[in-house]
């Protein structure tokens, strides 16, 4: 028997034998390897080729002081502070790297003036979790430990990731509202993974089709938390939705295609952050498969997403 689900958008539609060559519809665990080649970002100097960006290196104390790289990409006729933001960058939490899917906010360090900081934080299942959202937090209190020093803002923190990297973000703001951690101004959430129990009716609709499907979020679930996934035990720092307060927490963009399995959790996500008071502001795509501004950014769907998206982050950096 079918299963009833949104379609996808056309022009997206047309895009997707392509996408499938990078990225398998089905992720398991076997693929890890396969996945992290071709996944991997190309050269950042390639990418930063002909841009006005300056890039520095930096070796920080992540989770139990081991070493973490993170980057710093600033526009290169910064004289003064300037609003920064935690990059956190997607691949499922077993894949990518820092720069991964970076080029789509460039634009903020050369059109908005920001300074853009990317973080390599440690991948699942060689490093569960609390590896790599405690990676994240260490970069987020190495940023605002050093602001004078990096050029950038205090009170112009803001966190940014897309799909793990977009879970792991929502984790790091909860962190820095509990531990009374540094002042973030904004988050940025594209299509976050944010709940490990799978139980919502977009991840149904969207098994075994599409990008990302049910079978490839228990794989990267299970590398992260093991046994532990799906059980009372799961850190809320790890997996978002299991958060029972959202009151407190900087303002949100929130974003997700209406055609992919994370489209019910992330719509939730914002609703609740609005029953607790909060500010957020939401966008379903309709037609959108996961991850479309990436994988497909020349669409129309995709480049209407990505200004909306820097149209918040320059309302909110600016403010």
């Amino acid at each position: 028997m079918s299963v009833a689900r949104p379609e996808f958008d056309p022009e997206l539609k047309a895009g997707l034998a392509v996408v499938g060559g990078v990225f398998p519809p089905t992720i398991t665990p076997d693929l890890i390897p396969f996945m992290r080649r071709s996944y991997a970002s190309p050269p950042i100097e390639e990418t930063l080729r002909g841009r006005a960006i300056e890039r520095e290196e930096h070796t920080v104390a992540g989770h139990r002081g081991d070493p973490v790289d993170v980057s710093v990409l600033r526009p290169t006729d910064a004289a003064d502070a300037r609003p920064c933001v935690l990059f956190v960058h997607s691949g499922g939490l077993m894949f990518g790297d820092r720069f991964s899917g970076a080029d789509l906010v460039l634009g903020w360090v050369e059109t908005l003036g920001a300074v853009l900081v990317t973080v390599e934080y440690r991948l699942a299942p060689e490093f569960p979790d609390p590896f790599p959202r405690e990676d994240c937090y260490a970069a987020l209190e190495w940023v605002a430990a050093n602001a004078e020093r990096l050029g950038v803002r205090r009170d112009r923190l803001l966190v940014a990731g897309a799909s793990s990297g977009g879970g792991l973000a929502a984790g790091t703001a909860l962190a820095a509202r509990d531990r009374g951690g540094p002042a973030l101004c904004g988050q940025v959430l594209d299509y976050p993974m944010l709940d490990d129990r799978g139980v919502t009716s977009s991840t149904g609709q969207f098994d075994g089709v599409g990008v990302w499907d049910r079978v490839s979020n228990e794989t990267g679930w299970s590398a992260l938390l093991g046994e532990a996934r799906g059980g009372p035990d799961v850190s809320p720092y790890a997996a978002p939705a299991r958060a029972l307060d959202l009151s407190g927490l900087p303002p949100a963009f929130v974003d997700v295609g209406a055609a992919e399995i994370f489209r019910d959790e992330a719509i939730a996500y914002a609703g609740r952050i609005w029953a607790a008071g909060g500010d957020a502001e939401l966008h379903v795509w309709s037609g959108g498969f996961h991850a479309f501004d990436i994988f497909a950014p020349h669409t129309g769907l995709a480049r209407g997403m990505i200004a909306a998206r820097d149209a918040w982050v320059e309302k909110i950096l600016a403010d």
